[in-house]
C-alpha cells in the first residue's frame, strides 16, 4: 500500500527563507516547530503505510486459510458421502476412511482458529493504521496553517497551528501505544 505524502516541504523551506530575512523572532519559532512538525508527520506516515500493509498481508492470510477450510470440508463431506453410500449398501467402511473422516474436522478446527487470528491481526492493524494516519493529518493541517501565519504575519495562527500539532502528537502516541497493546 503506497504511503501517504506528506506535500509540506516547499512550505517549510518558505517559512525558513522568511524567517531569517525577516526581522520578526516569531516567525523562527513557526519555522523550527513546522520542522518539527514535518519530522513527525514523516515517521507517522510511515508507521502507517507499515500498518496498512501488514492489516493487507493478515486479511490475505485470513483468506487463504478460509480457502484451505474450504478445501477440508469439501474433502470431508465427499468422504462422509461414500460413507453413507456404503453404509445404506450394507457394506463396511473402511477404518482409514473414518480416521481420515475425524483428521479432518481435526484439521478444520485448527484452520478456522488460526484464520480467525489472522482476521483480528488484520483489524488490530488497520486501526493502528487510521491511528496514524489522523496524525499525519494534522501534522499537515498545522504546518499549513504555521506557513499562513507567517504569511499573513499573525502570530496568534501559529498558536492555532502548535495545538492541532499537539493533537496530532496525542494520536501518534496513541497509535504506538494501541500497536504495542498498551
Amino acid at each position: 500500500m503506497e504511503e501517504p505524502e506528506v506535500p509540506t516541504e516547499h512550505l517549510h523551506e518558505h517559512m525558513e527563507h522568511h524567517a531569517k530575512h525577516s526581522g520578526e523572532r516569531w516567525t523562527l519559532g513557526v519555522a523550527l516547530s513546522s520542522a518539527l512538525l514535518a519530522a513527525l508527520a514523516a515517521v507517522a506516515s510511515l508507521q502507517a503505510g507499515h500498518h496498512a500493509n501488514e492489516a493487507m498481508i493478515s486479511q490475505i492470510t485470513a483468506a487463504n486459510q478460509w480457502s484451505y477450510f474450504q478445501s477440508k470440508s469439501i474433502k470431508e463431506s465427499q468422504l462422509k458421502s461414500k460413507l453413507d453410500l456404503l453404509e445404506a449398501f450394507g457394506k463396511p467402511a473402511p477404518a482409514a476412511d473414518k480416521t481420515k473422516l475425524e483428521e479432518y474436522k481435526g484439521d478444520k478446527e485448527k484452520i478456522q482458529t488460526t484464520a480467525e487470528e489472522k482476521e483480528k491481526e488484520a483489524q488490530h492493524e488497520l486501526k493502528t493504521h487510521q491511528i496514524f494516519a489522523r496524525s499525519v493529518t494534522l501534522f499537515q493541517i498545522a504546518i499549513s496553517i504555521g506557513a499562513i501565519s507567517v504569511l499573513t504575519k499573525r502570530p496568534k495562527f501559529w498558536f492555532v497551528s502548535l495545538g492541532l500539532g499537539v493533537t496530532g502528537l496525542v494520536f501518534f502516541v496513541q497509535a504506538f501505544l494501541f500497536a504495542t497493546g498498551h
